[in-house]
């Protein structure tokens, strides 16, 4: 039964919600899954919005479905409500009204022993009243939540293209560099970083391009373990300065060289969907790079000196 709210014209955010992450995940079960509520209440919500509008905007013939040129043409403006509704939550609490702002972000594990405290505090001095949830992990995974709405804004990888609705602010350039152990055999093997990440794969198609294999008996996605490993002698590996500072235990043992390949580097940055937090993006990449250049790049670049003019605040 559609509702009298359907009949009158008028629809919800909450409907328009539903309706964003149908279009993306392109079936209602998905939706619901990710949105976190029953199938049949997304149903209900697509139902609504459709009698509001007076059109349907789903094709749910179509495997998987499809949106109909209706939908198209509101799936726009569509993310531009979503997006006004949430620069008015933030306005207001800027100034102290409106209800407690929620800040979901997501850093890298790299920056978990280093930074991301002293972010978290910055945030809450921003926002007084704000409560912020931390989700940590793989760039690719956060990137995939900021994509679907599960994160706000995010300290990653920065991706090679980024989408239209992504707004980034670099923070630093972190070079790819061999690890070797201070002291090792004339016999030692290669440990891989896992491939499962983004970072495994940019080091494993790098190797590729110039003619370097890059099979390896032990591949991990662990930066500790890899650097236990090298520490004790038993390997070497291809990580950047940030994962190598992430174990600060096995500085001492362990000693970085350039690749014996062309360059390679990977940006870290901020991102965050266009227009909806304020200026607090820029106030967070502004933190992150005093933050970093104190705790982490500074005293890299004191040990390996070499490392200037490559590894480098943005």
């Amino acid at each position: 039964m559609v509702s009298t709210l359907a009949h009158s014209g008028k629809f919800t955010l909450w409907g328009v919600e539903v309706f964003l992450a149908t279009a993306e995940e392109r079936a209602i079960s998905a939706a619901a899954r990710r949105l976190g509520v029953s199938i049949s209440a997304v149903s209900q919500q697509l139902t609504n919005l459709e009698a509001a509008l007076g059109v349907d905007l789903l094709d749910r013939s179509a495997r998987p479905m499809a949106l109909t040129p209706a939908g198209r043409l509101f799936r726009a403006r569509a993310q531009a409500i979503l997006n006004e509704a949430e620069l008015a939550r933030m306005e207001l609490a800027r100034t102290g009204r409106g209800a407690v702002p929620r800040i979901r972000l997501g850093v890298i594990e790299d920056f978990d022993a280093t930074v991301t405290p002293g972010v978290l505090l910055d945030l809450v001095a921003q926002l007084p009243r704000s409560r912020i949830r931390l989700e940590s992990g793989a760039s690719h995974r956060l990137l995939d939540l900021l994509d679907s709405r599960g994160l706000d804004m995010v300290v990653a990888t920065e991706v090679a293209a980024p989408p239209p609705w992504m707004d980034v602010h670099p923070i630093l350039r972190d070079p790819f560099v061999r690890v070797l152990p201070k002291s090792a055999g004339p016999q030692i093997e290669y440990i891989k970083y896992t491939s499962r990440h983004v970072m495994g794969q940019q080091i494993e198609a790098h190797l590729a391009r110039h003619g370097q294999p890059s099979d390896a008996r032990f591949e991990l996605d662990s930066y500790a373990a890899i650097l236990a490993m090298v520490a004790e002698g038993r390997g070497w590996t291809i990580l950047t300065p940030l994962g190598v500072a992430s174990a600060q235990r096995f500085l001492g043992q362990v000693d970085l060289e350039p690749l014996d390949t062309p360059p390679l580097a990977r940006t870290i940055s901020v991102m965050t969907r266009q227009d909806v937090l304020l200026d607090m993006p820029e106030r967070v990449a502004e933190t992150l790079r005093a933050r970093v250049a104190a705790a982490v790049v500074d005293p890299l670049l004191a040990r390996w000196t070499w490392l200037r003019g490559q590894l480098e605040m943005l």
